[in-house]
């Protein structure tokens, strides 16, 4: 086993069977930790964006704050029902993308699908970045640096998936546990004290906001209704996350659909009374919270802040007032939030590569997303996710004010959609279904989403208006981008397949065979290529050698007479001593004189079982195959040569192959025979 070999399995661990699929199956305990954990992550920067929104006409506009946090919970609500009727109806994995497809027709399917590649990789990008500011916040030495940080973290959670699914959900699930714990535990014991009438203020309570230019004095209506449009399409950011149990039902164990359904009313619970929870407490607390960058606009008794305020986030100043006179329940709650906002970024590394293998099975994407590693995980969707992911976090520095902006159009777009189709499911079948109780339930379940699509349409529309310049339309483009490149590999490989398709001229046989076996000494491997040739039964059979130096093509001449080989050889000159072109017009030549004949190169190679040997042999080999590969009529075969380090190289294989490891036996993997055996 070489260095690349061993470095893989301590990365990854060791292969495993396609039989073994099933072991890599999640029950709920490890599902809902694994793909809740960016909606419940959402409760770490969602009311921070509401906040920050109404600041902006003064802290008097937060009295609507916790009725936006109504508001979102019931567009939540709605959702999440629809989408419990989704993943029974649509139980493969498909989610939206299965869901348009099927009920609207492939371009819808394409444009959702298009819709989710661009929410997955920001979903990545703004966990990772909220996550960076926070571990910049508790360790100076990262200020500044926070893009560099939340890059490496994002080849972590890579490395981490590429174990396997269940691997990594069973690592995140105790702190995602724990984050659960410890903001319910806040929550809980802060409206208590709420109703006792001992609730503390947050460290921000003695502020003042200074409202943005033109929004001092009292707000016209319209001018209301937009303010609180924008802190609404924030706070929606808690949504996201909520599709990617749909598009992972197949990773369930059975009974899939029911526990995906369960896992995703779970997910509605936890998720809407944290997040309403926080910004009902973060409101009678007395919380003053502007955007990071106008920190000038808090002031202090009228005077200016200090140059080195830090504005703590909603959560740490909630944490830091109940917990006052318990530090470490403080510390375990900004600590397990940090964390979850790293680990949120571990729903779409689950989400995007199965959606990736569905589209790469229907053609819209690249085969090699639909091939599962040794850990059997989407492996090239894994990493191609972790790398787009780096790109926006190096490209907006880790700011995840920036990012948000960008955040939840495509997952709306999706959600949409797939409402809409299911509606159309719900119907096509009633057209044909004659149970009254069957019937009964498809039309409460077709109630449920036309109630989700009103919602979700509504949402879409005020996010569009709210969010289209401050960068929606960064995120318009790109899902633009990737639904055009996705219809141009659709065309590719449809030509491919309409090219490929057999007809009746494939049944005509070539007339003839012109084999020419390449010469450049006469040693063992063209002796054998002879051979091999010979044993094919071609119709001519000639050797070739290019002459680049009279003196060693006379050298060759004579040997070939003087071992009075019976295969003629033909010498081709090479004035510019041009090794690969005589060949390629001698071959090019036959054919054209013989369009119906197939002309056979047979190439000699070393096999070497050294990496370093292989830049000593084979170049020209290798430049030729390229070359002739191009060249229709040419058929070319490599009839390899095993040098004596290949032979080391084999053994040293089979022994690494034949080594007993820790469970081989229980798992039926030891083979009995011997090495030496196999080799014979």
């Amino acid at each position: 086993m070489g260095v690349g070999d061993v470095s893989k399995r301590i990365l990854l661990g060791r292969k495993l069977r396609s039989s073994q699929l099933g072991e890599t199956l999640l029950p709920k305990r490890i599902a809902l930790p694994v793909f809740a954990s960016d909606a419940l992550s959402s409760v770490a920067y969602a009311p921070d964006e509401v906040f920050i929104m109404l600041s902006l006409a003064g802290a008097s506009a937060y009295m609507w704050s916790w009725k936006i946090a109504i508001a979102v919970a019931i567009v939540m609500a709605a959702v999440i029902a629809s989408y419990r009727q989704t993943v029974h109806a649509y139980p493969s994995g498909g989610g939206d993308y299965e869901v348009a497809t099927v009920n609207l027709g492939p371009q819808a399917g394409t444009t959702v699908a298009s819709a989710l590649l661009v929410d997955y990789i920001l979903t990545v990008a703004v966990s990772i970045s909220s996550g960076a500011q926070y571990a910049a916040s508790a360790i100076p030495a990262l200020s500044g640096h926070e893009a560099t940080f939340g890059s490496l973290l994002v080849l972590l959670l890579m490395a981490m998936n590429l174990r396997g699914i269940r691997e990594s959900g069973s690592f995140f699930a105790a702190p995602t546990y724990l984050f659960m714990v410890a903001i319910l535990g806040m929550c809980g014991i802060g409206l208590f004290q709420l109703f006792t009438g001992n609730l503390p203020r947050v460290e921000s309570a003695d502020l003042t906001i200074t409202p943005e230019p033109g929004l001092e004095g009292p707000l016209t209506t319209f001018a209301l209704l937009f303010l609180l449009a924008r802190a609404f399409s924030s706070g929606c950011a808690a949504l996201t996350g909520v599709e990617a149990i749909s598009n992972g039902v197949p990773a369930f164990k059975r009974p899939k659909s029911k526990n995906a359904a369960t896992t995703l009313l779970l997910l509605g619970m936890i998720a809407i009374s944290m997040m309403v929870s926080v910004i009902v407490l973060a409101r009678q607390m007395g919380l003053k919270y502007v955007d990071p960058h106008d920190l000038d606009r808090l002031t202090r008794d009228g005077q200016a802040l200090p140059a080195d305020y830090d504005q703590h986030t909603v959560i740490a100043q909630i944490a830091e007032a109940v917990f006052r006179d318990f530090p470490p329940g403080f510390y375990l709650v900004v600590t397990v939030t940090g964390i979850i906002l790293v680990l949120a970024a571990n729903t779409a590394f689950n989400g995007f590569p199965v959606l990736g293998s569905i589209l790469a099975n229907d053609g819209f994407a690249p085969r090699a997303l639909g091939s599962r590693g040794d850990r059997l995980a989407y492996s090239n969707g894994i990493v191609f996710l972790a790398v787009m992911a780096i790109v926006l976090i190096l490209a907006f520095d880790a700011e995840t004010t920036r990012l948000i902006q960008l955040y939840i159009v495509g997952v709306f777009v999706s959600f949409n959609l797939s409402q809409l189709g299911m509606i159309r499911h719900w119907t096509r079948l009633l057209q044909t279904e004659r149970d009254p109780a069957e019937r009964r339930r498809m039309v409460r379940s077709r109630l449920i989403n036309a109630i989700g699509l009103s919602f979700t349409a509504v949402v879409l529309v005020i996010v569009l208006v709210t969010k289209f310049l401050a960068g929606a339309w960064i995120t318009i483009l790109a899902m633009i981008f990737f639904y055009a490149l996705m219809r141009a590999i659709r065309g590719h490989y449809d030509k491919v397949s309409a090219e490929l398709a057999a007809d009746e001229e494939d049944r005509v046989m070539p007339t003839r065979v012109h084999a020419i076996v390449l010469v450049s000494k006469l040693h063992k491997p063209t002796l054998r290529a002879l051979a091999f040739a010979k044993a094919t039964r071609p119709n001519v059979l000639e050797g070739i050698y290019v002459s680049v130096d009279p003196v060693a093509t006379d050298k060759l001449l004579a040997e070939w007479d003087e071992r009075k080989m019976d295969v003629p050889l033909k010498v081709l000159h090479s004035p510019y001593r041009e090794l690969v072109r005589p060949i390629v017009e001698y071959a090019t030549e036959i054919r054209r004189s013989n369009p119906r004949g197939v002309v056979a190169v047979y190439i000699p190679e070393y096999v070497v079982g050294r990496w370093w040997e292989q830049l000593l042999h084979n170049q020209t080999a290798l430049v030729l195959k390229g070359r002739l590969l191009f060249t229709p009529g040419v058929m070319v075969t490599s009839v390899p040569y095993q040098l004596r380090s290949s032979q080391i190289a084999r053994e040293r294989q089979l022994s690494d192959d034949f080594r007993v490891r820790p469970g081989d036996l229980r798992r039926g993997q030891v083979d009995e025979r011997h090495p030496d055996e196999l080799r014979r």
